[in-house]
């Protein structure tokens, strides 16, 4: 359940960041295409569609996603996407074949670089 509100919560912020973040909407220029983030026995499972500078999301999986991503199971993959150290847990995951990415694994990258501009931000003290 965890990996699904998680999972809800990622399109969900996407969105909202796709709609008002210049930086984002910069990195979405020229890109049109889809991809699914699940759970390898397939009962967890949300797209996400980048078009027209935007991203959304919706539950389920693609016909012709650029690339999947395949989480051993739900808790799993919840412990990686939350991970202090996000990047050495996937590498981790994926050398330990508890995750496996189907497609162009050049979006992949790209699609981790996105999680900064959805993270928030500590404003700075003021003196």
């Amino acid at each position: 359940m965890k990996f699904r509100i998680l999972l809800w919560l990622l399109g969900r912020m996407l969105s909202k960041a796709s709609k008002n973040n210049p930086e984002l909407q910069k990195q979405l220029e020229g890109k049109e295409l889809g991809f699914t983030l699940l759970t390898m026995d397939g009962k967890v499972a949300r797209s996400f569609r980048v078009a027209g500078q935007r991203i959304s999301s919706c539950s389920g999986t693609l016909d012709a996603p650029a690339f999947t991503m395949g989480f051993r199971d739900a808790a799993y993959a919840h412990q990686v996407m939350t991970a202090k150290n996000k990047q050495l847990a996937f590498m981790q995951g994926i050398q330990d074949k508890n995750i496996t990415i189907k497609g162009d694994a050049a979006l992949v990258m790209w699609f981790q670089g996105l999680f900064k501009y959805i993270m928030p931000t500590k404003k700075k003290p003021k003196n």
